[in-house]
């Protein structure tokens, strides 16, 4: 009788254990977006409180596996985009937008400063009605504001269907390569203005 107690209760402490772990991961949400060079928007994004993880990669497009070489070409129609994953008990879709209005400049089609390109162009795939939604809305409030002065927002919204993760060397880019021109001169002056103009959702990488 006690070893059926015991059995019992053991398989109610591994079920409940299970049913936890599964909520807990069900809870996290994906976010992707790209606003211009991938380097630049994982470091940004690294860097926002309650974002668990960001990969740089390739979406949009209409080629199976992409290499940065194809996609670079513009005749892929990839975007380079980072995949968020984030906690929204912690940070909401709504706030990881906001952030991405104001740290990537939204005006300028298929370009983020001297990066030109379709690949670089500004983009929201949405992953499910909800988050369109939300993207849709943001996207209408930040022209209304007058942030990025008179210009249209050329941000594209569109569906998410697959996101391919770029080579191993462009991961962690800028953790890696911090005393490099590129780094220095774009993505450095983008992490003071996420710091000094976004305190609320910034935090140190460590």
């Amino acid at each position: 009788m006690n070893k059926i107690f015991r059995l019992t209760l053991l398989s109610l402490i591994f079920t409940s254990f299970f049913t936890l772990n599964v909520k807990s991961e069900n809870e996290k949400e994906y976010a992707t977006i790209g606003g211009g060079c991938f380097w630049s928007m994982e470091a940004l994004f690294e860097r926002v409180n309650g974002v668990i993880s960001v990969e740089p990669g390739y979406s949009g497009g209409n080629v199976v596996n992409p290499t940065y070489k194809e996609v670079c070409s513009s005749k892929t129609n990839h975007a380079e985009s980072i995949q968020i994953l984030f906690d929204p008990k912690k940070i909401s879709y709504k706030k990881i937008l906001e952030v991405f209005w104001k740290v990537h400049e939204p005006t300028t089609l298929n370009r983020q400063g001297v990066d030109e390109g379709t690949q670089y162009r500004s983009i929201i795939f949405y992953h499910n009605k909800k988050q369109k939604e939300i993207a849709e809305k943001s996207k209408a409030e930040i022209f209304k504001s007058g942030y990025w002065g008179k210009s249209p927002i050329v941000t594209e919204i569109k569906t998410f269907t697959k996101f391919y993760r770029a080579e191993d060397y462009h991961r962690d880019y800028y953790t890696k390569n911090t005393d490099d021109s590129y780094s220095k001169a774009v993505i450095e002056p983008k992490i003071l203005k996420l710091k000094l103009n976004l305190k609320e959702f910034f935090v140190d990488k460590k």
